[in-house]
């Protein structure tokens, strides 16, 4: 017997409802990108190694997924480096493409191939799947999705504005509560410098945003190990404690931080994007979080953060400003601002919330029961019609036994059947049956596309 066939760890197949699901998330997605004016690109699965290595850090590199070169790999290699079992060595020799880690290297890469096409500014969306050889767990995948939009080659912060607007629309429009959080790189690395610290902003900055997780005397603790003085965390306290509203926070900043250029400027320009904001009229919270640190290392302005209110998962959507998107590849001076969507996330947070609307995920709309050729030729003739008015329907492909077919439509989740019998034909009419309901009556094809576009 055949041994069962399976897919890597890590991945995942679909069905048909997980699909119809997830793309009602990408779809409400795309048509707000498309909304604020972002147009859509796409890059291959694979880039060269060239291109991928050295852009993540040495963990990173290793996550990489390498594609062995066809024909003959060996080539070119000695017995002597083969007998070494070196395998990042080997790797280098076997692979010279990958598949793509994330969406942004990719686009700087692509930025930087097509300068003399692009319209600067530029603002591009991606939706497309990125793989990593990470170890699976739940949660976390080795596939799995990324839905970017940038705008690179503008340092305006009515950018950053628009994209917590495009966060804003999204979350509206899937119903989910959620509180977007936005914190400054320059406003952690001006309260570095203020407490004496600044060349540990990146252990200052990891232990704050485990301040929901272990609270402040761990905080505290963690920041002793990591060498920083008893003073400088004293002085720290009053920055990690700070509450009050957007507002309060800005202005026991500009005096706690007065005396840092970097940090000043840090202030003004989350005063701008939160001032502007408020005047916009958002229907979700938004809160300024000196506790929110992500990607330190490589964001270099304002940082965003979105939190679910009423599940408790991972953060949902994040992203930053970023100052040198392309100088890795040789285009200096280019910056940007991005966000990503969490698909899986959110797929998670409309599961447990069932949010799904019923159109979103219901296929077939309506079934026409196959009772022999002569009422099939029948049907086929209504069902013409049906499908020009824009509903989804099928006639079942066989003469099978009426409880055979009415399974399938069940199975399917069909909402409306229709029955051709001799009677049905005699008078140009179809038995419209409603499957939640039971209630059944015979109409025309016109009766039954206005019935099933009111949803009866």
């Amino acid at each position: 017997m055949a041994a069962k066939p399976s897919i890597p760890k890590g991945t995942r197949d679909f069905s048909p409802i997980e699909m119809a699901k997830r793309n009602y998330i990408f779809n409400t997605i795309r048509d707000v990108y498309h909304l604020y004016g972002f147009q859509q690109i796409e890059t291959p699965a694979m880039e060269t190694l060239s291109t991928l290595m050295g852009k993540y850090g040495e963990e990173g590199d290793k996550l990489l997924f390498k594609i062995q070169n066809s024909g003959d790999y060996f080539s070119g290699i000695t017995d002597e480096e083969l007998l070494s079992r070196n395998a990042a060595r080997l790797a280098s020799k076997f692979c010279e493409k990958g598949l793509r880690y994330d969406l942004t290297v990719p686009f700087a890469r692509y930025v930087v191939m097509h300068r003399d096409e692009i319209t600067f500014p530029f603002k591009r969306y991606q939706i497309q799947p990125v793989w990593r050889a990470d170890r699976p767990q739940k949660g976390r995948y080795r596939e799995f999705y990324q839905c970017d939009a940038d705008v690179v080659g503008s340092d305006s912060l009515l950018n950053e504005v628009e994209l917590m607007q495009i966060v804003d629309t999204v979350f509206s429009r899937f119903g989910v509560r959620v509180c977007i959080k936005i914190n400054n790189r320059k406003i952690l690395s001006g309260i570095a410098e203020i407490i004496g610290e600044a060349d540990k902003i990146v252990d200052i900055t990891v232990a704050i945003d485990k301040l929901d997780k272990i609270g402040l005397d761990n905080v505290n603790a963690e920041l002793c190990e990591k060498g920083i003085s008893e003073e400088a965390i004293a002085k720290l306290q009053p920055i990690i404690l700070l509450s009050g509203t957007n507002a309060e926070k800005l202005e026991t900043l500009k005096k706690v931080l007065a005396g840092s250029e970097t940090g000043m400027k840090g202030v003004e320009e989350s005063e701008f994007i939160l001032g502007a904001l408020e005047k916009m009229g958002l229907k979700n919270e938004i809160e300024l979080d000196l506790t929110l640190a992500r990607g330190l290392n490589y964001y270099t302005g304002a940082i965003f953060e979105v939190k679910a209110l009423d599940v408790q998962i991972g953060s949902i959507t994040g992203g930053g400003r970023y100052d040198n998107l392309t100088g890795v590849f040789g285009m200096s001076g280019v910056s940007g601002v991005g966000i990503s969507f969490g698909a899986d996330r959110i797929f998670d947070v409309l599961n447990q919330l069932d949010l799904y609307p019923r159109e979103a995920v219901n296929g077939t709309e309506l079934l026409f029961v196959n009772f022999g050729e002569k009422e099939a030729a029948y049907a086929m003739g209504m069902l013409t019609k049906v499908r020009a008015a824009g509903i989804r329907a099928e006639l079942y492909p066989d003469a099978s036994k009426m409880k055979k077919q009415m399974s399938y439509a069940n199975a399917k989740r069909v909402p409306f059947v229709a029955i051709v019998g001799e009677n049905e034909m005699n008078e140009g009419k179809a038995t419209l049956k409603n499957m939640e309901t039971g209630e059944q009556s015979l109409a025309s094809v016109e009766e039954i596309i206005a019935a099933l576009c009111r949803g009866e």
